[in-house]
C-alpha cells in the first residue's frame, strides 16, 4: 500500500514537471514568433512588388505584423506571470528577442521610403549589443540581471516610433503628405527614442553596478 502512494506520488510528480515543461513552451513560442516575423517584416517592405502587394495597402500589413509582434511581446509575458513559468532561459530570451525584431524593423526603415540614417540605428544596435553581453556573461557566472523599468519604456517609445512612421506612410502612399515630412517626422521621433535607448542602458549598468563589479572581480581571479 505505501509502494502504491509512492508510486502515484512519483507519479504526480512527473506529470506536474511534464505539465509545466508544457506550460513553458507556450511564453516560449510567443517570443519566437517576434524572431519569425523580423524577416519576414523587411522583406516585405523591400520587396512588397514582387508579393504583388501595392503601395497603399503595405503599411496596413506591416502594421498588422508589427501589432502582432507587440501583443506576442505582452502576452509572453502576462504568461510567464500567470502560470509562474518565469525562467532564467526566459529572462535571456525575451530581451534579445526584442532587440532582434525591433532593430530589423528600424534597420528596414533605412531603405526607401522612410530613409532612416543608419547611424541612429547603430545606436540601437550598439545599446542592445551591450547589455545582452553583459547579461549572458552575468547568467554564465551564475546570476541573472533582470529587466529595468527603463528598458521596458525604451521598448514601449521603440514600438510607437515604429507605428508612427507605418501610419505616416498610409497618408504618403496617398499623396498626402511629401517625403521630406515622412523623412524628417520619423528622423525626428527615432532620434528621441536613440537618445533615450543610451539613457536607459547607462542607467541599467549603474543599476547592476554591484554585479558588474562583482563579475569584473571574478574576470580578475580567473586570469
Amino acid at each position: 500500500m505505501l509502494g502504491s502512494t509512492e508510486k502515484s506520488s512519483e507519479h504526480l510528480h512527473i506529470e506536474r514537471i511534464e505539465n509545466k515543461g508544457k506550460s513553458l513552451s507556450v511564453a516560449n513560442y510567443l517570443t519566437f514568433i517576434r524572431i519569425f516575423i523580423s524577416p519576414i517584416f523587411m522583406f516585405l517592405y523591400l520587396e512588397y512588388d514582387l508579393l504583388g502587394i501595392s503601395p497603399i495597402a503595405l503599411p496596413y500589413v506591416l502594421l498588422f505584423l508589427l501589432g502582432v509582434s507587440e501583443l506576442s511581446d505582452a502576452f509572453d509575458g502576462y504568461f510567464a506571470r500567470r502560470f509562474r513559468q518565469v525562467t532564467e532561459l526566459g529572462k535571456l530570451l525575451d530581451p534579445m528577442a526584442d532587440s532582434i525584431y525591433r532593430i530589423s524593423v528600424f534597420l528596414t526603415f533605412t531603405q526607401p521610403p522612410v530613409n532612416l540614417p543608419l547611424l541612429i540605428v547603430f545606436v540601437f544596435l550598439y545599446r542592445d549589443s551591450v547589455i545582452s553581453t553583459l547579461r549572458t556573461i552575468c547568467a554564465l557566472r551564475g546570476f541573472t540581471l533582470a529587466a529595468r523599468p527603463s528598458g521596458k519604456i525604451k521598448a514601449m517609445i521603440q514600438a510607437a516610433c515604429a507605428f508612427i512612421i507605418l501610419l505616416m506612410m498610409i497618408p504618403y502612399s496617398l499623396g498626402f503628405i511629401a517625403h521630406s515630412i515622412l523623412r524628417g517626422t520619423a528622423i525626428t521621433i527615432v532620434s528621441i527614442a536613440a537618445a533615450y535607448a543610451l539613457c536607459s542602458g547607462v542607467e541599467y549598468v549603474w543599476a547592476n553596478r554591484d554585479y558588474v563589479i562583482r563579475l569584473l572581480t571574478e574576470k580578475e581571479k580567473l586570469d
